[in-house]
């Protein structure tokens, strides 16, 4: 996950910037050793051996496995909040409906997704286990990408360009669910489609069960 370094900011100088390009190393390292062999079965040696660094190097940016991987959680799903924001903000300054907004989302969903396919697998199979020590803070951080199509689809309802009988929490919720598993299966199942392919399905999908104005 080292494109994307940068997203989480800086501590605005030179030491700042290592440490959090470090950090992006160990990322990168803890998402691709663990999508590959689980959790329990990746140590930290591999990780420091995988990212390039020393073993300390992972201790003194983080205190414990679990919470290197906790991190990673909330930087990965902030990168796709990010994301999900800028393409809505996007449509807006062009002056596009709110039903383009969420086709925008739906996107950069999928650009996200391409880009960091190890890491959606990852969050993916976490939503689904329980008893987990970072249980809380991955539902915090779906809620947060979740509440950007929220507001979305709240401000569509609002203007009148989506039903107002639309459950806007649900809905949210099944369309970064939408994104999230259909992209999984394109990359798993159908890899000879191109994203191009994909992001036009979900749009037609998209367009017959959300958009419409009121009646």
């Amino acid at each position: 996950m080292q494109k994307a370094a940068g997203a989480t900011g800086s501590k605005g100088s030179s030491g700042g910037g290592r440490r959090q390009a470090t950090k992006a190393k160990l990322y990168e390292a803890a998402v691709t050793l663990i999508a590959e062999q689980g959790f329990s079965a990746t140590t930290v040696d591999e990780i420091a051996e995988r990212a390039g660094v020393a073993k300390g190097t992972v201790y003194y940016n983080f205190a414990s496995k679990a919470e290197l991987f906790e991190e990673l959680l909330r930087y990965g799903v902030g990168l796709l909040t990010e994301s999900l924001q800028r393409a809505a903000d996007d449509t807006e300054r062009s002056g596009g409906t709110k039903v383009a907004a969420l086709d925008a989302m739906i996107r950069a969903g999928l650009d996200f997704i391409a880009t960091y396919p190890s890491f959606t697998q990852l969050y993916v199979a976490e939503l689904w286990r329980t008893g987990r020590a970072w249980q809380s803070t991955l539902l915090v951080v779906r809620q947060q990408a979740v509440a950007v199509v929220e507001e979305v689809l709240r401000e569509g309802v609002a203007a009148g360009e989506l039903s107002d009988e639309i459950d806007i929490p649900l809905t949210a919720a099944a369309l970064v669910g939408m994104v999230l598993v259909a992209a999984l299966d394109w990359q798993a199942f159908q890899p000879e489609r191109s994203i191009d392919d994909v992001h036009a399905a979900l749009s037609r999908l998209l367009q017959g069960r959300v958009g419409g104005s009121r009646a």
